[in-house]
């Protein structure tokens, strides 16, 4: 539509596009993963559209209750709790970056609370399963074929992803630079762009040490990257999709990349590390994260004593 003047008229989309911000609230979500990103702007852009219909025309119209009442409304629609907790939480990270921004006068969604997902315990590897996946490693001395290349890349990878508890980008992302051997130490760029220093151990060092030195030339070509540590098959850098492919043929029972990092948590605990040093080492913002392996800790726990006390 054109109004007399000949001046072209936004559409609804646009006009709440600019009176809730979301270009500025994109960039300034600009440190996070690209993942949280798209998940928190379709989230809040979805709210706004809700809203919109509900007569509110920006933020400064919202209020606790109707946030509450959205909250209901998508429990009405079926959507998983895990879903609106994030929805929650994205609304919450907006309004408090509304609020600096001299949007609103007070956070509507200051302690709103959402329904917490199901208390699903992370899947933790038994002894025997973590045995059996990591297996012994290849011999020494390389036979230059591509099958020999590969078992030393998967056992560097399955090593590393036990020893140091990384996310599965992590690991893909890391290039030479990035390895101390010989202080038994990786240094990686996790969530956020937050940089942490790990410790790895001699079982890990010896495992990359070997792919770097009798594996990683076999596969590498004219266009690989020159810093990445990991190398698939085409001699491109490492993606999460192949190292789960690695613990496809591997392991002995069905699992993810992810279950190695939940094995390393929960052994540390096990072992008597402190809960902040562990949170540390995973590089989670917030120790709630970090608490979920108090909980399979203890479930652990119980399991030997029922098992093993004569009363139980």
């Amino acid at each position: 539509m054109v109004p007399a003047d000949g001046a072209p008229v936004a559409d609804d989309a646009t006009d709440g596009r600019r009176a809730w911000q979301l270009d500025d609230f994109e960039r300034w979500l600009g440190g996070r993963s690209a993942a949280t990103r798209r998940a928190y702007l379709t989230d809040v852009g979805s709210f706004a559209t809700w809203a919109g219909r509900a007569g509110c025309r920006c933020p400064a119209d919202v209020t606790r209750m109707l946030l509450r009442r959205y909250l209901a409304f998508l429990a009405t629609r079926r959507y998983a709790r895990a879903s609106i907790a994030r929805k929650a939480a994205a609304l919450r990270c907006y309004f408090r970056w509304g609020l600096r921004r001299g949007l609103i006068g007070d956070d509507p969604a200051r302690r709103l609370s959402a329904p917490t997902a199901p208390g699903r315990l992370p899947a933790v590897l038994t002894p025997r399963e973590l045995t059996a996946l990591l297996g012994e490693p290849a011999s020494p001395g390389a036979d230059g074929t591509l099958a020999a290349a590969l078992r030393r890349r998967d056992d560097a990878v399955l090593e590393l992803l036990y020893a140091a508890g990384l996310r599965v980008a992590e690991l893909c992302g890391l290039d030479r630079v990035d390895l101390d051997l010989p202080g038994r130490s990786v240094t990686v760029l996790g969530k956020g762009g937050k940089q942490r220093r790990l410790p790895v151990h001699d079982r890990a060092v010896a495992a990359v040490d070997a792919w770097l030195d009798d594996g990683r030339a076999r596969l590498a070509g004219p266009a690989s990257p020159p810093g990445a540590v990991f190398l698939n098959r085409r001699g491109n850098r490492l993606s999460p999709r192949d190292v789960r492919r690695i613990l496809d043929r591997r392991s002995p029972v069905p699992t993810h990349p992810h279950a190695l990092r939940h094995t390393f948590a929960t052994h540390l605990l096990d072992g008597g590390a402190d809960l902040r040093v562990v949170q540390e080492l995973l590089g989670h913002a917030s120790l709630e994260t970090t608490q979920i392996y108090t909980h399979v800790s203890k479930e652990r726990l119980v399991g030997v004593y029922r098992r093993a006390h004569p009363r139980a």
